[in-house]
């Protein structure tokens, strides 16, 4: 009779199949973040798109509305009022409810308000559409704030950030020059009923595959030490903590001066600017707010990998929002470049905005991780409502030109309160504190 023998593995082969279960859970968690941020980015790449589409559609919302420069930056302007509004609401959100019920749920309106505002036969129902927008993407940017504070080591959260800001500018750029382009060849009207079938088709995705954190999917905590369970601190205690931290305030005074003259150029104004002013055509033009937009892609890839290199989050910020507020100086001295030099600066200018995309990371640290969703979204609230202020504003400027009869000089007045704007911005910089990453 033949003895039973029973395979003993030695401790070499325990501690193979060790690390191979644990190579096989990190293709896995890998796998899962790649997918949940890539949803979660994807909502950010359209709520940008929709952010700058109508310096491309100025003309044609013009005539389909009857409307004057006022009413254009009103009409344009309601996105980011409801935006500012709506940030410390969703930052509240994003830190109890979870940035995937944020996420699905915003998308759904986003959708609704493409809807509206492609049907529209007045401009006060087009400003409803672009309020419902303005209230769906208004989660996007904080839904990825919170996944990639929680989904990411704390020292990858800049240059996710930065890659973040170059992708959603991706999508502005896409809403300049291919969108004027695409325009000639259908109507505006037909594009936002496309985006609203996009927004319900992210809806539905960040339902099925986005989750709050790696615990929901059964993986480890990302962070060393686990944060404290947020329903342990009220939102209104947390909110309290965070306006009440002098350290939170100089970013958002920074934001609106140097992302709200950016969002007010790029998002409106730059296309008109360049047609009224510099007689150039519309397609030009913009090509030219495509070249910005492109260069804030890159640059915000740049200072994210510069500031997480160089463990430094004030002194680069205090560097590019003075070099920003200087690009302005060739256009309030009417530089009379040729179109390639003009082009060229479009896009250097793009390079140095991104200075305001480092007070999301001194936010998130310079207070308490638990209370990131919030923190970021208190400094993020300054960038729109700067906007919010600027673009009719522009608008009332240009206005009051053209009823004198001057618009070059009511544009050289335009140009002059944008640059004034990014100046303060670049000013409150310097009361940021620093804070290196953790």
């Amino acid at each position: 009779m033949k003895a039973a023998y029973r395979f003993v593995p030695n401790r070499e082969d325990l501690q193979c199949r060790m690390a191979s279960t644990t190579a096989h859970a990190d293709t896995r968690f890998v796998a899962a973040r790649r997918i949940v941020f890539g949803i979660v980015l994807a909502s950010y790449v359209l709520s940008f798109f929709h952010r700058t589409a109508p310096a491309a559609i100025a003309i044609e919302l013009t005539r389909a509305f009857a409307i004057n420069s006022t009413v254009l930056g009103t009409l344009a302007a309601t996105y980011f009022y409801v935006y500012t509004v709506l940030q410390i609401p969703v930052g509240v959100l994003a830190d109890t409810m979870g940035p995937r019920r944020i996420l699905c749920a915003g998308s759904l309106v986003a959708g609704l308000g493409s809807f509206v505002f492609a049907l529209a036969g007045s401009w006060e129902m087009a400003a409803a559409g672009r309020t419902l927008v303005g209230i769906g993407v208004s989660v996007a940017f904080i839904a990825i704030l919170k996944i990639s504070a929680v989904w990411f080591p704390a020292e990858r959260f800049a240059t996710l950030n930065g890659f973040t800001i170059f992708a959603g500018n991706i999508g502005a750029v896409i809403a300049g020059a291919p969108l004027a382009w695409v325009v000639t060849q259908t109507s505006w009207r037909e594009v936002f009923v496309g985006l609203g079938l996009l927004s319900i088709g992210l809806a539905l995705a960040s339902w099925l595959k986005v989750r709050d954190r790696p615990q929901d999917l059964g993986f480890a905590p990302v962070q060393r030490v686990p944060a404290p369970d947020v329903s342990t601190v009220h939102w209104r205690t947390a909110l309290q903590q965070v306006l009440r931290n002098r350290a939170t305030w100089p970013g958002f005074f920074a934001n609106i001066g140097v992302g709200g003259s950016y969002l007010a150029f790029a998002g409106l104004w730059a296309v008109p600017f360049l047609q009224e002013r510099y007689a150039m055509s519309r397609v030009v033009a913009a090509q030219h707010a495509s070249a910005l937009l492109l260069g804030v892609a890159i640059g915000s890839i740049v200072i994210g990998l510069l500031s997480d290199r160089l463990r430094n989050r004030r002194d680069v910020m205090r560097g590019y929002t003075l070099l920003y507020a200087l690009s302005w100086l060739p256009w309030l001295l009417h530089a009379p470049w040729p179109v390639a030099a003009t082009l060229s600066w479009f896009f250097l200018m793009g390079l140095v905005i991104p200075g305001f995309v480092l007070t999301w990371t001194i936010a998130k640290e310079v207070n308490r991780i638990e209370h990131s969703g919030i923190a970021t979204s208190v400094v993020n609230v300054g960038i729109f409502l700067g906007t919010g202020i600027l673009q009719p504003l522009v608008g009332w400027v240009l206005d009051r030109g053209r009823a004198y009869g001057d618009v070059a000089h009511a544009w050289d007045q335009a140009i002059a309160l944008l640059a004034a704007a990014a100046t303060l911005g670049a000013l409150c910089s310097w009361f940021v504190r620093e804070s290196a990453p953790r």
